[in-house]
């Protein structure tokens, strides 16, 4: 009785700290630009990380150094700057409804590449979902629509790329710690972000220039420690109390989260784009029905 309450808790809180992802994503866009907000969140997240090194520095990287490095780049840093570029022009809360099709996709990249099976009720899940998220781009009432499909898409991509990494790790890091895979997929990356965040971009002088930068800049460390770095430990407790099929149900719940942020924000969400997300989410039920 105890793990199920504990996996329930985490379940809720998972889905809180991933469903408030994207406020905090446009409270950092307030002072800095999104590719400054997309580096220093992942910059904090391996500062964060990195002095776990001493308890997990044994790993055979010659095995390892592509499948961590698949992680980073698709399944952190390019997702990183294409959800922030794409908050630049739509809702918070569009955004979060987006990311509900990561799913459809890891099984569609799972069935091309992986030649893993999936059955005709996910294959029609798969189109289902696809067709509501064009539904909610066309439906947006906060921007033109031709802005919106473009800024749109990069979300899709975003989702494609988490999708990417996950078959990524099922393929090449199936038998290495999450914690331990986590830890080195961002001391691959994380320097990169460091480098193009002090090197390559304005972000000292919006800091200095801004009197709200300060807060601006919690909310993005917020994002990075807690809905970065500590969620992936969360996520592993999750799986180990309840199963990874119990702890996939955090996609019906983040978009949930997302469009109560977004109204919270003064943001528009229409009726046509609650029956879109409402669709998503029964494709991915279709999808999680083996």
């Amino acid at each position: 009785m105890q793990n199920k309450n504990l996996a329930w808790f985490l379940l809720i809180l998972l889905s809180l700290i991933w469903g408030s992802s994207f406020i905090l994503m446009k409270r950092g866009l307030d002072v800095f630009s999104s590719d400054e907000v997309a580096a220093l969140r992942i910059s904090i997240a391996f500062i964060f990380l990195a002095p776990l090194i001493f308890k997990y520095y044994k790993i055979d990287l010659k095995k390892y150094w592509f499948g961590l490095t698949l992680m980073g780049v698709c399944g952190n840093l390019i997702p990183a700057f294409l959800f922030t570029k794409a908050e630049t022009e739509i809702s918070s809360s569009l955004t979060g409804m987006l990311n509900a099709l990561t799913p459809l996709f890891t099984i569609a990249i799972g069935f091309v590449w992986l030649k893993i099976k999936a059955s005709k009720i996910q294959i029609i899940g798969i189109l289902i979902g696809l067709i509501a998220a064009v539904c909610l781009m066309y439906f947006d009432s906060n921007n033109e629509q031709s802005k919106n499909a473009l800024f749109g898409l990069l979300v899709v991509a975003a989702t494609f790329s988490y999708a990417t990494s996950v078959n990524g790790i099922r393929k090449y890091l199936y038998d290495l710690n999450s914690i331990t895979a986590t830890l080195w997929a961002f001391l691959i990356i994380g320097p990169i972000a460091c480098i193009y965040l002090f090197g390559f971009s304005d972000f000292i002088v919006h800091f200095k220039s801004s009197t709200i930068a300060l807060k601006s800049f919690g909310y993005v460390s917020i994002l990075a420690i807690v809905g970065t770095a500590l969620s992936v430990i969360f996520f592993n407790v999750l799986i180990k109390q309840a199963g990874a099929v119990f702890a996939s149900t955090c996609t019906y719940l983040i978009p949930v989260v997302a469009i109560g942020w977004g109204i919270v924000d003064g943001e528009t969400v229409n009726f046509a784009q609650i029956i879109s997300i409402l669709i998503i989410i029964l494709s991915v039920y279709l999808l999680n029905r083996r």
